[in-house]
């Protein structure tokens, strides 16, 4: 068969089966009378052959190698062909999601494009310094992308650097809530421990979802943060968790400042209070967790907790008794606060164990 039908019926261009037979790849068996080259049934097959194993990615000196070399195994050869796709693989899913993360930010021209571009190489470096410099950078008009800043804010395991990122995500304004709840269904914890911090920075009834979720989490820390957030922002289904964080700490002082701002509220001061009374009865023999508590006491709004300071400073834990008694001093020089009086409401108190059992809703709203 002469080059040309070859060329028809394999696919393969005249020009370049004249380079293979200059590669001595695949050589014509032999010549017509006029000299042209002449391809045997077996050379249209050993063509075949190397057509297939450049689909694989096999350089034109490896096919050579794995058709002519009788020793040649193809596993070292083919792991390396499978390593090196992979990495491409990685390149190219990278691009994508540059190209993606340009698109969001709208850029209305090219020095735009090269700002994002910059972001995207800062954000990307070895160095912590110049991720942290690429995160506080100012854009001037430009927004920054929030799906891209959400990525690093999941993945960043420096603690300057990801609070860098986490300021950048609030400021950007954009809808980065979603990018980062995504991380709050990671297997990972450390994912999800910087979600729930980043989500304690963005404000939002969707981010006040994702963190009561967050409530639920295994993971006492994720829980912690979450309970921290929410008091901040009023919602009374974090008092469990505040309270728990004023047993276990840290965070213990501002949990019971948390505290204490909701109590401001006399639809849950009592409520509060017998959640701190209880914990106190039940750590009867932890010093340390006691002072916590007797501390968090003195937080609640007017003197409400005056009566259980002064019952404390007769305590048999000389520690408990006497940061009991300088409290209850303290409090007896406050004046009096008006709370409102709750015995007449329609609503029963809810006591810290029917929360737990679930015996009583609460509502994330008083309102």
């Amino acid at each position: 068969m002469l080059i040309g039908e070859v060329a028809r019926r394999s696919g393969v261009s005249a020009r370049m089966l004249r380079h293979y037979d200059t590669l001595g790849l695949v050589r014509p068996t032999g010549r017509t009378m006029g000299g042209y080259r002449e391809y045997s049934p077996e050379d249209i097959r050993r063509i075949f052959h190397i057509e297939g194993l450049r689909s694989l990615g096999l350089s034109l000196s490896q096919i050579g190698r794995a058709l002519d070399d009788p020793g040649f195994t193809p596993s070292a050869l083919v792991g390396d062909l499978i390593r090196k796709t992979e990495e491409r693989l990685h390149r190219e899913q990278e691009l994508l999601e540059h190209l993606r993360a340009v698109d969001a930010a709208e850029p209305s021209g090219w020095q735009d494009v090269a700002r994002i571009v910059e972001l995207l190489h800062g954000l990307a470096s070895q160095s912590a310094a110049r991720r942290q410099q690429a995160a506080l950078a100012p854009t001037e008009d430009l927004s920054m992308p929030a799906e891209l800043l959400a990525e690093a804010v999941l993945t960043e395991s420096d603690p300057n650097v990801a609070g860098a990122l986490r300021w950048a995500l609030a400021r950007a304004g954009g809808d980065g809530v979603a990018s980062v709840a995504s991380g709050m269904a990671s297997e990972d914890v450390d994912v999800r421990r910087r979600a729930v911090l980043a989500l304690a920075e963005l404000s939002g009834d969707e981010a006040t979802a994702v963190l009561t979720d967050a409530l639920e989490d295994a993971d006492t820390t994720i829980r912690r943060h979450a309970a921290l957030a929410l008091g901040a922002r009023g919602v009374t289904m974090a008092v469990p968790a505040l309270v728990g964080t004023v047993v276990a700490g840290p965070n213990d002082v501002e949990a019971a400042e948390l505290l204490g701002n909701l109590a401001q509220d006399a639809k849950w001061a009592d409520w509060i209070l017998s959640a701190l009374v209880d914990e106190l009865t039940t750590h009867a023999a932890n010093s340390a967790v006691r002072m916590r508590l007797t501390q968090a006491l003195a937080e609640m709004p007017g003197t409400i907790a005056l009566d259980t300071l002064r019952q404390l400073a007769g305590d048999d834990d000389r520690a408990v008794a006497l940061i009991a008694s300088a409290l209850a001093e303290t409090l007896e020089e406050r004046p009096d606060e008006e709370i409102r009086d709750t015995a007449d409401s329609e609503e029963p108190r809810i006591g810290l164990s029917n929360v737990l059992h679930g015996d009583q809703p609460v509502d994330a709203d008083p309102a």
